[in-house]
């Protein structure tokens, strides 16, 4: 009998992703068997360990909030990606080891650059975080300016320093944190939305609600915006192929 593969998402408090639907609908329709996708909601990381143990047909993972840096203490090898982003969103399982990567590069770049025009030419990155560090990665690809906006003294400036001037400057605001995400979906980052103009593109990593309470101040000032629901898609695609690669 041949055993099911196993493989699944890991955070905390995340049984608002859609991962597992769109995982168990490809398996569905593309007619692969004897593989199987779980959500497993960590409340710590270092239950990661005990994971593994306890599900040995585990052949691969992906990473989301809060673990996407801590998790690297766990894994044998990082990709030349995951290596310069300092953040790990995809492991592979291969005969007792753990190769880590990171897809959401991937994922961020093929479906922010579709909105992306000549004006835009300066990036606010909102939050500081395993997903901010793939987002940051693709902005310096792109060669686009950018500043950290953090709560905390590990980005560039605070939310409170924010204002019309620096909207002016800074017309693409990437958000990466889960403010918003459901069932907090009437939260959003405090930014003054009322300087936000049609020359200002959004881009939500959150996808749960589809227009998160960000995106929705952004299209009532005309502004272009996108969520995060076809990175999530394209990066889970790579995040596929990885795993099934040599298998």
């Amino acid at each position: 009998m041949i055993e099911e593969r196993l493989f699944g998402l890991i955070g905390k408090n995340i049984s608002y992703s859609f991962s597992k639907e769109y995982f168990l609908n490809k398996f569905n329709k593309e007619n692969i068997t004897q593989s199987h996708y779980d959500i497993f909601d960590l409340p710590y990381i270092n239950n990661f360990e005990h994971l593994l143990r306890s599900y040995p047909n585990i052949r691969g993972v992906n990473i989301t909030i809060p673990y996407k840096k801590d998790i690297i203490q766990y894994v044998n090898y990082l990709s030349d990606e995951a290596l310069s982003i300092s953040a790990v969103n995809t492991i592979k399982i291969k005969e007792n080891s753990l190769i880590a990567y990171n897809t959401d590069a991937f994922g961020f770049k093929k479906s922010f650059v579709k909105h992306l025009h000549s004006t835009h030419k300066k990036a606010l990155v909102l939050g500081n975080g395993g997903a901010a560090q793939a987002v940051i990665y693709v902005l310096k690809q792109l060669n686009l300016p950018y500043l950290i906006v953090s709560r905390n003294k590990k980005g560039d400036l605070s939310y409170k320093e924010i204002n019309e001037k620096l909207l002016t400057q800074y017309n693409i605001i990437v958000h990466c944190t889960p403010i918003g995400t459901y069932p907090s979906s009437d939260r959003c980052p405090l930014i003054p939305y009322q300087f936000l103009t049609k020359n200002h593109y959004l881009y939500d990593l959150v996808y749960n609600p589809v227009d998160s309470k960000f995106l929705k101040k952004g299209i009532e000032s005309g502004a272009i915006v996108k969520n995060g629901l076809e990175m999530l898609y394209i990066q889970g695609e790579l995040a596929w192929d990885l795993w099934n690669q040599l298998l």
